[in-house]
């Protein structure tokens, strides 16, 4: 007969060790993750940042913005790349998506005229990868430095059996500040009004699931393929960076130009996004053919059939960034961007309405 302690002695000398690594979870590689990035994340650091890569939050002295605003208002918002990320793992190349990730998150707050402060970033993953954080962090660093933006901190979370593997998931988080009296909302939107449209990079950070479908499944095309209407592979021309507004925002906030409303056109294209600026008592022309479309949008036009209402309710067909200003304010306007580098264009106005779009 054996006794109870010898039966659960030989019941636990029988069962393999096991430890959180076993189960998934290397904590040995999300250290060495945190040694690659320190250099990085340091190098975004301004004299407001008073906590170190580590801590279990992030401090930011407040002082200076006490000094520069009479009526500071905090402004945040939270975005991701969406499916881009899988365009990134395709091609093994995960250097640039850092920089959608902080432009996606920063034009959302420029478009109230706020300048972006601090960013956090959030990283999940089936099995982590330190290069592939590296490379997607030191984008991230990268540009935050572009911009005068603090990284102050983030998160990379091991998930195994909630991701794919080799998948990863981005999200960010940034923080602003404006002066209360310069918020800029859309309430200043009259008819007669001009709208000014500056150019994107491409599809930036929205439309990929549509985009996948067209190039990969009904194309028939890969990441390395080289379509005739294109200047480079679909893949490059899919991993083009979303553009980063802050610099050209923060200018023409800064000068004498009048902003009467800015959006930001990502998911849902002008059809969705404009509305989200105009007052009630109005609405927008847009002018097709007064700007110019990069080769990829009528490309995945063709390869889909799709209707113009669909592009433009879905890909930011060229244009990344609308301004809304006083028609006598236009020209001049347009020449500021110009010297900031970026291309612009009159693509539209304010009528009367009730927040319709018109595609004319």
């Amino acid at each position: 007969m054996v006794s109870g302690k010898s039966w659960r002695n030989s019941i636990m000398n029988s069962i393999p060790k096991v430890d959180y690594k076993s189960a998934g979870v290397n904590i040995d590689a999300g250290n060495e993750a945190v040694e690659r990035i320190k250099a990085a994340v340091h190098s975004t650091y301004t004299p407001a940042v008073l906590s170190e890569l580590g801590g279990f939050g992030s401090f930011f002295d407040l002082s200076q913005i006490a000094k520069d605003y009479s009526h500071p208002v905090m402004v945040q918002s939270i975005d991701g790349v969406g499916t881009k990320i899988i365009i990134a793992r395709l091609m093994n190349k995960y250097d640039t998506i850092g920089h959608d990730l902080v432009s996606a998150c920063v034009n959302d707050i420029l478009v109230h005229g706020a300048r972006p402060l601090t960013f956090l970033d959030y990283i999940a993953n089936d099995r982590l990868n330190p290069e592939v954080v590296e490379d997607i962090v030191t984008g991230i660093a990268a540009a935050c430095r572009e911009s005068s933006i603090a990284l102050v901190g983030g998160e990379t979370a091991e998930m195994p059996d909630t991701y794919l593997p080799g998948e990863n998931d981005l999200v960010g988080i940034v923080t602003g500040v404006v002066e209360r009296k310069k918020i800029i909302n859309g309430s200043a939107i009259l008819p007669g009004d001009v709208l000014i449209g500056i150019e994107s990079s491409g599809l930036h950070t929205n439309g990929y699931s549509l985009a996948r479908k067209l190039f990969f499944e009904i194309g028939k095309f890969d990441v390395n393929s080289h379509p005739a209407d294109l200047d480079r592979s679909v893949g490059e021309t899919l991993l083009e960076p979303h553009i980063n507004y802050a610099n050209l925002v923060m200018n023409l906030v800064g000068s004498d130009c009048t902003i009467h409303g800015i959006a930001h056109i990502t998911g849902g294209g002008f059809i969705d996004n404009l509305p989200r600026i105009l007052p009630e008592n109005c609405a927008a022309e847009i002018r097709l053919g007064s700007w110019e479309i990069q080769p990829v949008f009528p490309l995945m036009q063709q390869l889909g059939n799709l209707d113009s209402t669909e592009m433009y309710r879905t890909f930011n067909m060229g244009v990344g960034l609308v301004l809304a200003v006083p028609e006598i304010e236009m020209e001049e306007t347009l020449k500021s961007i110009g010297r900031s580098g970026y291309q612009a264009w009159r693509i539209g106005g304010i009528i009367p309405g009730h927040r319709q779009i018109h595609l004319i």
